[in-house]
């Protein structure tokens, strides 16, 4: 079996993957997702939980839902799924305020809640499993500083911030990473956006306003993830922004990662989400053993596990998500992008 190694945030310990022992009792365990803006949940998230689950535990039932950004509908599930018999459920909440309640509930009945990728500050859940969300945005956001300074962009000159959605905790961890380096740069944030739901459709239909409004003195923008980084980039381009400003993202989705390779976004973060899942698989069978899983760091007071990833350029792209077996050349080396995977040395 291929097992994964990350070092976790702060510590110098790590964790391999797919090594806990097997699950003494069957029992169902519910994987609620917030939203299908991001195709991550369907191609990585939910199967790496499964697979991992199917090793660990193999007579357990897993349920998976997926909320599609509604915070009324993540309740009906939750509420379902507990109806149902889950014993621990892995929650990627909508709304991070709203889920506090949702944690409460379970607590009432004995359910585990396992808060995953978004924390839930209000009210701590069991167990945290996440990629270093404050060191994502400090990452991007200082991989782009020092990307204008070695290009000769002078001190002063401005870039836009476009943040995640402003109900989600973990966008709000990402926005103080990113606010963390701009603010220790020479550079200024010209504007700022907190879009909701992620939409790249919103954060494009911004980034339109403040091309007409800026223009040239827009010289780089640090965008939170992939999807409103795409955004940004199809504004500029709509605008026939020639060349278009460094532009960073977070999630290393395809997309992106044909966008790195033409050039037209400058970094992404690499961060497998079967990584996460599959120390959700690990811990929820812990608790469903009723044992204690080891918790490296505590975030909102909640035991925690942080994964950090890595920031992907053009010039690290083929070690970092080719040569680790991330991402296949032929899934993303396609048409257009076949001549740009060949100048970075991806493909013959």
């Amino acid at each position: 079996m291929k097992t994964l190694t990350y070092l976790l945030a702060t510590t110098g310990l790590t964790v391999t993957l797919g090594s806990a022992a097997m699950a003494q009792e069957a029992a169902t365990v519910a994987f609620l997702m917030p939203d299908q803006a991001s195709t991550r949940y369907e191609q990585h998230d939910y199967p790496g939980f499964k697979t991992e689950m199917a090793k660990l535990c193999p007579g357990c039932t897993v349920i998976y839902q997926n909320a599609n950004a509604d915070v009324a509908l993540q309740q009906q599930q939750f509420n379902s799924v507990i109806a149902q018999g889950a014993k621990v459920i892995v929650l990627d909440p909508v709304d991070s305020a709203a889920a506090a309640a949702l944690v409460e509930i379970a607590h009432s009945q004995d359910v585990k809640v396992i808060a995953y990728d978004r924390p839930i500050p209000a009210k701590p859940a069991d167990y945290y499993v996440s990629f270093d969300n404050e060191g994502i945005g400090r990452a991007i956001a200082q991989s782009l500083v020092d990307h204008l300074k070695a290009s000769g962009v002078p001190d002063g000159a401005g870039v836009l911030q476009i943040n995640g959605s402003p109900t989600d905790a973990a966008a709000g961890l990402i926005r103080d990473g990113i606010d963390s380096a701009l603010d220790a740069s020479s550079y200024k944030t010209l504007a700022e956006f907190d879009t909701p739901d992620w939409a790249p459709p919103k954060a494009q239909e911004w980034a339109a306003g403040q091309i007409t409004r800026f223009g040239d003195q827009i010289k780089g923008i640090v965008a939170a993830n992939d999807g409103t980084g795409g955004g940004a980039i199809a504004a500029l381009k709509a605008a026939g922004v020639k060349p278009v400003p460094p532009v960073t993202g977070n999630d290393a989705t395809i997309a992106a990662l044909q966008l790195v390779i033409s050039g037209d976004q400058y970094n992404t973060i690499s961060k497998p989400s079967e990584i996460v899942a599959a120390a959700a698989a690990n811990v929820a069978v812990k608790l469903l053993k009723g044992e204690t899983p080891e918790a490296p760091n505590t975030l909102y007071d909640t035991p925690s596990q942080l994964f950090v990833p890595a920031v992907v350029t053009a010039e690290n792209i083929k070690a970092e998500v080719f040569d680790k077996g991330i991402n296949k050349p032929e899934e993303v080396c396609t048409g257009e992008y076949i001549e740009g995977c060949r100048k970075l040395g991806i493909i013959n």
